[in-house]
């Protein structure tokens, strides 16, 4: 027999996780509308946030879907670790230069990467010490299922 209450916590994930990835990706078509212009200048841009937002979008649903589990947890790191791998990979380390008629732009972004590699790692510290309280939280319920047992003599 189906357990109808699991059956609608889950459905009730799915739905969430659905709702809030075309929230996310509809903000991404809004902001795209003013970041397009820039691609004329940048040949591969869209790409490259097209890509960055799909794997983002992917891990924030199966976050959603693994919540209430240690798994969440898991999927918050690799997002944050994500998110940073990504921004250096792709801004090669924050400094690059562009070429546009004949002028030569420098362009240092090292400052910005920084910042969001430092809040990158506020991130991972802050899912790494929910799981710790998860966990914790766990062990107690435990410890006092275990308590209200009554001894076999």
């Amino acid at each position: 027999m189906v357990d109808k209450a699991a059956v609608r916590k889950i459905v009730f994930k799915a739905l969430k996780a659905t709702v809030k990835g075309i929230l996310f990706y509809m903000v991404y078509f809004v902001l795209w509308s003013f970041i397009s212009p820039l691609a004329e200048f940048i040949p591969s841009l869209q790409q490259v946030v097209e890509t960055f937002v799909i794997i983002y979008v992917v891990l924030m649903i199966l976050g959603e879907l693994a919540s209430g589990t240690i798994y969440q947890f898991f999927l918050n790191v690799a997002k944050a670790l994500f998110v940073t791998l990504y921004l250096i990979l792709e801004l090669k380390g924050g400094a690059f230069s562009l070429t546009f008629n004949n002028l030569n732009f420098f362009v240092d972004f090292r400052m910005v990467l920084a910042v969001v590699v430092l809040l990158s790692l506020l991130g991972i510290a802050k899912s790494m010490l929910q799981a710790v309280n998860y966990l914790s939280e766990k062990a107690e319920y435990g410890a006092k299922l275990n308590q209200t047992e009554k001894p076999i003599v």
